[in-house]
């Protein structure tokens, strides 16, 4: 790609090498650790499903009595495939048994590790092919279906009943929509366990759990056959339950998941500890699964301001772009997140818009970017507001992003109705449409506002990550160098669930899925 930005990629590659030293460093501490989430992962992809008559899930029944009898460090790969061994039982039924009060998987005779991890390993095979085949159901689809065109129209439903979401999915898709997203109910990022079954109650949006995910996907494959082309399917893989909510997207097929190294640190006051941790294993499982991964610095805008903290959003595209790649995350599937926030009374706002746009074409172009739209200026005024969602799906067509997430003129009003989605679908594909190739034909000023805005951003963003390299991200998080949020290492929700790893420890997905452990 020739730069129409005139970008100093000598400064862009300073970056990138000090984000890739911040993420091998934080390697370092991720690859001693597992976290309950981690293990309950893992049972999960060998087939633990269900909850007992409390409604407690089978995963989190089994990691409990692990973590209570002192053996959360050797993993459930040892303790569950030691129990295996002895009993002749499958990982669902041994998880049965434990949550029946029928089986103490920590006071059974230990076999040789050489059958424990052949036992464990055979089951890990197997799963990894069921998802393995998933990936290649959707590129069979998008082969004979095809597919929207870039920008993706991406759309949210939230109704709080996976029924309601459903249709609202389907009226979406007939409309011209390519992705549908299921936002969760508040608060479920800070559960420390996966709901069951189908769910109709939830407050904001709608539990995520696998049979919700099935239900959704079905749907969506049903309308995509009616209207004639592949709809993406996207959730929440974030909080507490990050890589779980992977496996169980993996299971059943969606393409797209949220998932962000940082903002369940920043945003969600998880232990930086933990989130580090099970951010590494549920993008091992995305980039398995050929999931395209959102990111989340478009949050940071919300609570910054966007021409002061521009630098950070492009410092934390890197870094997640590198924590990816050390995931086996290809950056086809990264779809780094920033958002078009700038104050609507700011003269040229919409000259930096575009400056930071193209700036995160150019430095990640075969990412498919996802672009938000604007919500902290939004007002009553949706006169106004629906204007400013043009003025950002301009900024996209012109600079070639991929995934837009598409305003809403009531967006500060109340959660959208049917017609105020149709609108902004009606107005995207207008612009999309008669603009399609605008960026093709245009070229930016040398030495104008445009390029000097690109490159100042590119300047403070490469200064701030070669602090970090030097100090590291959790002091960083610490000093409050990102959306102005201040974290502690021992701070925040779930640090109880790390736990450095023992020398019995193994996880055989980490091998198949990324193909060696070595990076």
């Amino acid at each position: 790609m020739t730069s129409k930005l005139n970008l100093d990629f000598d400064r862009v590659e300073a970056a990138r090498r000090s984000a890739h030293a911040v993420a091998l460093q934080t390697q370092t501490f991720i690859d001693k650790h597992t976290t309950v989430a981690v293990e309950r992962t893992i049972l999960r992809l060998l087939g633990v499903d269900g909850v007992d008559r409390f409604e407690r899930p089978l995963p989190n029944i089994v990691v409990d009595q692990i973590r209570s009898g002192g053996g959360l460090a050797e993993g459930v790969c040892f303790w569950v495939g030691n129990a295996m061994c002895a009993t002749g039982k499958s990982a669902q039924e041994v998880a049965e048994a434990v949550s029946q009060g029928a089986l103490d998987i920590m006071h059974l005779p230990v076999a040789s590790q050489e059958k424990i991890s052949k036992t464990i390993t055979k089951e890990a095979i197997a799963a990894t092919e069921r998802i393995r085949a998933r990936r290649l159901e959707r590129e069979a689809l998008l082969d004979r279906l095809g597919e929207g065109k870039k920008p993706y129209l991406y759309v949210i439903v939230a109704t709080g009943n996976i029924y309601e979401d459903v249709l609202q999915a389907k009226a979406a898709a007939k409309q011209g929509a390519d992705i549908i997203a299921v936002i969760r109910t508040t608060a479920q990022s800070l559960l420390d366990y996966v709901p069951f079954g189908p769910t109709t109650e939830g407050f904001g949006g709608t539990y995520a759990t696998q049979e919700n995910f099935k239900i959704m996907r079905s749907a969506l494959d049903e309308v995509g056959e009616e209207v004639g082309r592949y709809i993406r399917l996207c959730n929440y893989c974030s909080g507490l339950c990050m890589p779980e909510i992977a496996a169980m997207g993996a299971i059943e097929r969606l393409d797209v998941m949220l998932n962000d190294a940082l903002y369940g640190i920043l945003f969600r006051d998880i232990n930086m500890q933990r989130t580090l941790v099970d951010q590494f294993f549920s993008r091992v499982i995305n980039g398995f699964a050929g999931i395209i991964i959102n990111t989340g610095e478009d949050n940071y805008l919300t609570t910054s301001d966007a021409i002061e903290e521009a630098h950070t959003v492009l410092a934390s595209q890197l870094i997640n772009e590198q924590f990816a790649l050390l995931a086996g995350l290809p950056e086809k599937q990264m779809g780094l997140g920033h958002a078009f926030e700038m104050n609507p009374e700011t003269e040229d706002g919409f000259l930096m818009e575009v400056a930071q746009a193209q700036m995160a074409r150019e430095i990640f172009p075969d990412a498919p970017l996802k672009y938000m739209p604007p919500t902290k200026y939004m007002t009553g005024n949706i006169f106004r507001g629906h204007v400013q969602d043009a003025m950002f799906n301009v900024a996209s067509i012109m600079t070639g992003q991929s995934i837009q997430l598409l305003g809403m003129l009531t967006e500060a009003i109340h959660t959208p109705l049917l017609q105020d989605r149709a609108l902004s679908i009606e107005n995207a594909k207008y612009i999309f449409n008669n603009m399609r190739h605008f960026g093709d034909e245009i070229e930016f000023k040398s030495g104008g506002r445009i390029q000097k805005r690109a490159q100042q951003v590119l300047d403070d963003a490469a200064d701030l990550l070669l602090e970090i390299e030097q100090i590291g991200i959790m002091s960083t998080i610490e000093q409050g160098k990102f959306a102005g949020v201040t974290r502690t290492m021992t701070g925040g929700k779930g640090l109880e669930g790390v736990v450095e790893k023992g020398k019995h420890y193994f996880n055989p997905f980490l091998e198949l899925m990324l193909g060696g452990e070595s990076r």
